[in-house]
């Protein structure tokens, strides 16, 4: 099962269009996806003790630990992504350990463009995650009403996608 995770807690979120682009390319690919998103199925904040037992944080730490490959899609915020996604982690910890991690990220200029890394270095060293070293990254231009509008960001959503599932597919042909 591969895991599409829409981070935007706005409900005309363009990362979320991107998340979708995602959904309906593997779902042409033939492949089981699950989809989570934060703003129809909100989180309680990381207390560091209850909420790690509420009923949404261990649904999702279920889908993120049978998932073979997971995409984030998250705007950008302050050069970084969104609290939402960064609560979501803190939340399903070690559920991570060893996963495929693919990220697609929306935000309002080209000057943040890095914004991802922190999110990707934390995956990597706290749980080992096999980051696709590609990623999406879109701005306003890209997009028009809830849809797509730039051929080049397609055809990056495209090349992740395939990408993302190449590498699924071996780890989990060599295990």
């Amino acid at each position: 099962m591969i895991l599409v995770l829409s981070a935007s807690l706005n409900p005309g979120s363009r990362s979320r269009i991107l998340a979708n682009a995602c959904r309906e390319r593997l779902e042409a690919a033939h492949r089981d996806v699950a989809w989570f998103d934060l703003s129809a199925t909100p989180l309680p904040f990381c207390d560091g003790a209850a909420a790690y037992g509420h009923p949404k944080v261990v649904d999702l730490g279920h889908l993120i630990e049978t998932a073979d490959a997971i995409f984030i899609a998250s705007p950008v915020y302050n050069f970084d992504v969104n609290a939402a996604i960064k609560n979501a982690v803190e939340l399903t910890g070690k559920k991570w350990t060893g996963k495929v991690v693919a990220m697609m990220l929306a935000a309002g200029g080209a000057g943040s463009y890095m914004s991802a890394m922190g999110l990707a270095n934390s995956l990597m060293l706290d749980f080992r995650c096999h980051i696709v070293p590609r990623f999406v990254y879109a701005t306003g231009e890209s997009f028009e009403g809830d849809r797509l509008a730039d051929d080049d960001i397609q055809s990056r959503v495209e090349l992740l996608v395939t990408e993302t599932l190449r590498l699924a597919d071996a780890l989990a042909s060599s295990e």
